[in-house]
């Protein structure tokens, strides 16, 4: 494992470990972000750890062209409850992130200091939000780092059931409309499966995220 100091560095990410952990230390800068999301890397770490930098093999990734859209979700996107908006409020919806209770974890990854770092990444239009509206409440959302042609999602949150899945669907939407490879997931869950997301191997992503 290796230990970052102030260099803007991260070592090849063959040299993670077998769970995925790659380096520890450094810092969140906007810059070091944008390295290590381009470099198939990302950060994951509780509130009294240090940061913790993470390439998994194999990663989840979902292909926009994938998606699946079941019966009953289709149902739910035509009957108009729900209204989608992008950028409006992303601090709102990082902070909701963070906040909404899981199922089987304890606590929240999205530590202030990652709030700080990620609202840095807005502010340059590179951290984008999606957010989904029930009669004028934010009821649901997601939101990732755009590399403008693979969309690294961070977390994603709901307050009622679906919103979150409508957010996400919107999204790959767009992007499919808009011609980008792939969304980076990152780990698997039975959610994402559920939505056409599969592992591939960390060699074959990387191809992907440098072609």
């Amino acid at each position: 494992m290796y230990f970052l100091d102030q260099e803007l560095y991260f070592p090849p990410v063959e040299k993670a470990n077998s769970e995925g952990l790659l380096a520890v230390g450094g810092d969140l800068s906007p810059e070091r972000l944008l390295l290590a999301y381009s470099s198939g890397i990302f950060p994951w770490f509780n509130e009294d750890s240090l940061i913790l930098w993470w390439s998994p093999d194999p990663r989840m990734v979902l292909y926009p062209e994938e998606i699946r859209i079941s019966k009953s979700m289709r149902k739910v996107i035509k009957s108009d409850n729900f209204s989608v908006t992008v950028n409006t409020c992303f601090e709102s919806v990082v902070e909701n992130c963070a906040s909404i209770v899981r199922e089987g974890q304890n606590g929240t990854w999205i530590t202030r200091e990652m709030k700080s770092a990620y609202l840095k990444l807005h502010e340059r239009g590179i951290a984008k939000s999606y957010e989904v509206w029930e009669e004028g409440s934010l009821v649901g959302g997601l939101y990732g780092v755009d590399l403008g042609y693979i969309f690294c999602g961070e977390s994603m949150f709901s307050k009622v059931s679906n919103a979150s899945k409508v957010a996400f669907i919107r999204l790959t939407q767009d992007l499919q409309q808009q011609g980008y490879k792939l969304i980076d997931c990152q780990l698997y869950t039975d959610h994402l499966a559920s939505l056409g997301a599969r592992e591939i191997s960390r060699e074959s992503f990387l191809e992907q995220l440098k072609a």
